[in-house]
């Protein structure tokens, strides 16, 4: 009796749904180890943006960049600051903001030493997860296959402005 992974034919081509079943395998793995530590794949790419940015981020960039990352509603963004706030993930940085950000009521936020452990706890265990699925993957098809998804990005974003501008 064969399985779905093992009935599966190799595809000959991507397409959409080539693409999703990639990101959906792939991030199930992720979410399992985000599982184990208590965290969600919305908290692990929130925290992410906040460590990519040295530890401290604006929160409204970070809102932004979260918001185009997972393509969600700014408020769903907005509760998930909050959980990672009240979780002690994250915390307020505005006692040291410098006078001419607090005059332009700009909030920052940087990652808690609890929060930049969850991080490197998850990341470290998910870089294993990455190197086994892309082993033995030549360089040459990495590189294609990124240039392909990076352009099918860039449209798939083209499309939705164009749709919220509409």
């Amino acid at each position: 009796m064969t399985t779905a992974t093992t009935a599966q034919a190799a595809p000959t081509a991507v397409d959409g749904r080539v693409i999703a079943l990639a990101h959906y395998a792939a991030r199930a793995l992720l979410e399992g180890v985000l599982d184990r530590h208590g965290a969600t794949f919305h908290h692990s790419v929130t925290l992410r943006v906040v460590a990519v940015a040295g530890g401290s981020i604006a929160r409204d960039a970070l809102v932004r960049d979260v918001t185009g990352s997972l393509k969600a509603d700014e408020s769903v963004v907005e509760g998930v600051v909050e959980e990672l706030t009240a979780a002690h993930l994250l915390e307020s940085e505005d006692a040291e903001v410098a006078e001419d950000e607090a005059a332009a009521g700009t909030s920052r936020l940087r990652l808690t030493d609890a929060g930049r452990a969850l991080y490197e706890r998850t990341t470290t265990e998910t870089a294993g997860i990455t190197a086994r699925l892309y082993a033995d993957i030549p360089a040459e098809d990495l590189a294609v296959a990124g240039r392909v998804l990076a352009l099918v990005t860039q449209r798939a974003n083209a499309e939705l402005a164009a749709a919220r501008d509409a």
